[in-house]
């Protein structure tokens, strides 16, 4: 079967009831033959750490929001409930997954291990958006997948918006990314999927001989690996890191963007 828009691969990606960031993201670092269907997960639990929970205990039913759409890859586009989850049960989750489906899955925390794991990646510096709790949980959790955490610098602001971590703006995360200069690294890593990246990576996409990944990057970048053998290494790593294929869509909205205002 040939789906129009998605000729090359068909992604079921999930996405946090409010984020504002993983579906704009994605648009931007999805290759042209590749497309996504989006699903929501929702929860009404009043705790950040409640919700993340509640999201991974809805499947597999949250499955069937997808119904029989063919697609050939499943994603969480969320990291902070791997944390929470650890590396066991998140494994666990994606075996169940892929048992009841017949295809791959993987989360924002899982394809940033990968892509860490491409690079040859061993010391990481963590750049968080968070302001509670999930600092430390993420630090175990990268540490469980065999990486040394030697560096954290943190993106979070307070705000009155509607949201403290999908308010954040791109230069959040490039101040936080600078704040890392002059260590000794393999990769910088910006955790999340609610904080903007594309434009800090774009900008600044080495710490000194240190590629700059984020969550969401390595999002997008597994889904295209998956269909495309050539790009499942460090170059391939390295060439989204670069924006070799998305930087050029990032600047013509950008540049459109400037334009109106």
């Amino acid at each position: 079967m040939t789906i129009a828009y998605a000729p090359n691969g068909l992604l079921g990606l999930f996405t946090p009831q409010a984020n504002t960031t993983v579906e704009p993201e994605m648009a931007i670092l999805t290759p042209p033959g590749l497309a996504w269907v989006n699903a929501r997960m929702m929860s009404d639990k009043e705790t950040i750490t409640d919700r993340l929970l509640d999201y991974m205990a809805q499947f597999p039913g949250l499955l069937d929001q997808f119904a029989n759409a063919p697609i050939d890859a499943i994603a969480i586009g969320c990291t902070g409930a791997s944390y929470l989850l650890g590396r066991d049960k998140e494994e666990a989750l994606f075996a169940d997954i892929q048992t009841r489906t017949g295809k791959p899955a993987f989360s924002g925390a899982s394809a940033s291990v990968d892509a860490l794991n491409r690079l040859g990646a061993r010391r990481i510096a963590l750049v968080s958006p968070y302001n509670s709790a999930l600092d430390s949980q993420s630090a175990h959790y990268w540490e469980s997948r065999g990486f040394e955490v030697v560096a954290e610098s943190n993106a979070f602001r307070e705000t009155t918006d509607f949201h403290p971590i999908y308010s954040l703006g791109a230069e959040a995360a490039l101040n936080a990314t600078d704040s890392l200069d002059g260590q000794q690294l393999d990769a910088v890593l910006m955790l999340g999927t609610g904080m903007p990246t594309l434009d800090a990576i774009l900008a600044k996409p080495f710490v000194g001989k240190a590629p700059v990944l984020s969550c969401m990057l390595c999002l997008g970048w597994k889904f295209a690996a998956l269909r495309d053998a050539s790009l499942d290494n460090a170059a391939g790593v390295l060439g989204f890191v670069q924006g070799k294929d998305w930087g050029p869509r990032l600047t013509q909205i950008r540049n459109a963007v400037a334009g109106k205002s």
